[in-house]
């Protein structure tokens, strides 16, 4: 049975409101998952839940059949009035389902490492939309992990997550330090591909077959001169019109499934 709550001064509803911060998170080591989609993939993806908060005024019946799941669970649910939920969602239409989880605990020593890999590489990215977009483009293109390296946004901002559209938690998305990264990469003979207006090469005439990492950095920088100088191969977009770049997203889904095409041939 939900425990009720319908004040938005509650103290639960207070707790939930920080853990919007990135501090607050850190600090209580979980993520604030929103909406029935993304919870739900959360689960499938084996996040541990630690609470899940409803509200059945504007529960959608997907939100009401992820309740039983976490009944089953044995996780602490709540239910929250129409006020107390509006106090906690980010969303201009919320769906009446909001949980917290604890995020799996990865490592670099305990990936997978196939022959052919492939793996996204964001560094410093700034804007949650742009990660959020990436990670869900890296599952649709079959990525065997993604790795957040550099300052930027927070893996578990919840607008990082909307946008993934719960993407986040089909596949190994680690947050590591760029040396420890291209350290790990070299170990297991994975190739840098990384992504420079000045390249020679388009990415259409680039070997991406065989273990293979993007590497991708902001829109207004750029890489960071060490992934440039570890690269093994540079390439660029071609451009037409009086466009000189594109979102670093889109740049992304081109080279990884320019990737997926040329493993499927």
């Amino acid at each position: 049975m939900a425990r009720a709550i319908d004040s938005p001064g509650n103290p639960l509803v207070k707790r939930l409101v920080r853990l919007r911060e990135r501090r607050a998170r850190d600090a209580e080591g979980v993520a604030l998952v929103e909406g029935a989609r993304e919870v739900a993939r959360a689960l499938d993806g084996g996040w541990r839940p630690r609470l899940i908060a409803t509200c059945a005024a504007l529960a959608s019946p997907e939100a009401v059949a992820l309740a039983g799941r976490f009944d089953v669970a044995g996780v602490e649910r709540v239910e929250l009035s129409a006020a107390a939920f509006a106090k906690v969602s980010l969303r201009q239409h919320p769906d009446g389902v909001v949980a917290l989880f604890e995020p799996p605990d990865l490592a670099l020593d305990r990936l997978a490492w196939p022959e052919d890999g492939l793996y996204l590489v964001a560094d410093g990215l700034e804007k949650p939309g742009n990660l959020g977009a990436l990670l869900r483009t890296a599952d649709a293109a079959g990525a065997d992990a993604v790795f957040v390296t550099g300052r930027g946004t927070d893996l578990h901002n919840p607008n990082v997550v909307r946008a993934s559209m719960g993407s986040l938690f089909s596949r190994p998305v680690l947050t590591v330090g760029p040396e420890e990264l291209r350290a790990a990469l070299r170990r297991h003979g994975v190739r840098l591909v990384v992504t420079s207006p000045g390249a020679a090469r388009d990415l259409w005439d680039a070997e991406l077959r065989g273990p293979t990492a993007i590497v991708l950095g902001t829109e207004h920088e750029g890489l960071a001169p060490a992934w440039l100088a570890a690269a093994d191969e540079r390439v660029r977009v071609p451009m037409q019109g009086l466009a000189d770049s594109l979102n670093v997203a889109t740049t992304g889904a081109l080279l990884l499934f320019e990737a997926r095409r040329q493993r499927r041939a």
